[in-house]
């Protein structure tokens, strides 16, 4: 087997398999040794790699071997989360076989179908009509959110009964990153003082968790491939990342996503709501920043996080 794996200094955090593992994985997806196993650079989270099969190229995924307790777990939310995404169903990759036994790696992997077209970032860069492209993802966006859910939270785990629980459930899984969260226990505060203004949300939605530019797939002018749901989760749909992102860079060619997606809300709890999960949104970026090493960047954050918290007071 040619074997390829990308050089990374000891103790980071995504770290390949050896190429004994990845035939061991293949023999017990597929029965059959590998021809060649590629990684892939551009994710952060997973060790990703293009498998040939000898006729047949998969992609390889497989979860870090730590991870803080707000992203543990990912590939079983993906897993599980699945089937609510039938609605886009012909966007997204499909699963071939999964194992989370840790028999053969000490570690949870799935093999997948390998989508088409460019990543969202190269296609981006080359559009003509990038307003044509926020109104596609918004409508991609709307379809998920109109999906329904029984129960707030993970889709593996641990759900809740209300938004409320779930939304301070989150806060807490932000605060263990050995960075300094005396801001995020105040969010922690001000979520369960105003756990009514949260409990208005009633019905869970199913949220993607991390659709925008750099996790879809494009052909010309065309989204042709969504993938990456591993943050998906059931809650009120202002709260996904997608409607951060859009409204983050107001002004901008963002602001078509609202065409396809429909406005916001501008009541006053849902204002307050809104600046609530850019504060969880700011905790979540915090960590991840943290985890990659990018310790220059965390002071904006926290100057970030003081605006919104002034604005939650």
């Amino acid at each position: 087997m040619r074997y390829e794996s990308i050089t990374r200094p000891d103790g980071a955090f995504q770290q390949a398999l050896t190429a004994s593992q990845v035939v061991a994985v293949c023999g017990r997806g597929f029965g059959r040794k590998p021809v060649s196993a590629v990684e892939l650079g551009g994710g952060s989270f997973n060790t990703t790699y293009r498998v040939d099969l000898g006729g047949e190229t998969v992609i390889l995924r497989v979860a870090p071997a730590r991870s803080y307790r707000i992203e543990r777990d990912f590939m079983r939310h993906e897993h599980a989360s699945l089937p609510f995404f039938a609605p886009i169903a012909d966007l997204m990759p499909r699963t071939l076989f999964v194992d989370f036994t840790h028999d053969l790696v000490p570690r949870d992997y799935t093999f997948q179908t390998m989508l088409g077209g460019v990543s969202g970032a190269e296609g981006f860069r080359a559009l003509a009509d990038k307003p044509g492209f926020f109104r596609q993802v918004g409508e991609i966006v709307r379809v998920v959110h109109g999906v329904r859910g029984e129960r707030f939270g993970r889709p593996a785990g641990p759900t809740h009964a209300t938004w409320s629980e779930a939304v301070l459930s989150t806060v807490e899984f932000l605060r263990d990153a050995g960075l300094d969260d005396s801001d995020m226990r105040e969010v922690g505060v001000l979520a369960a003082k105003n756990s009514a203004v949260l409990d208005e949300i009633t019905e869970p939605r199913l949220l993607h968790g991390d659709l925008w530019i750099p996790n879809v797939r494009l052909d010309g002018e065309r989204i042709v491939g969504v993938f990456d749901h591993d943050r998906a989760s059931w809650g009120d749909p202002a709260a996904d990342w997608s409607i951060y992102e859009a409204g983050r860079k107001p002004g901008t060619a963002r602001d078509a996503f609202w065409d396809t997606y429909g406005r916001p809300s501008t009541s006053p709890s849902a204002v307050w709501r809104s600046a609530l999960y850019r504060a969880v949104h700011l905790g979540a970026v915090r960590i991840e920043r943290h985890r990659l090493g990018l310790a220059d960047t965390i002071p904006a954050n926290y100057e970030d996080m003081a605006r919104v918290l002034a604005e939650l007071r």
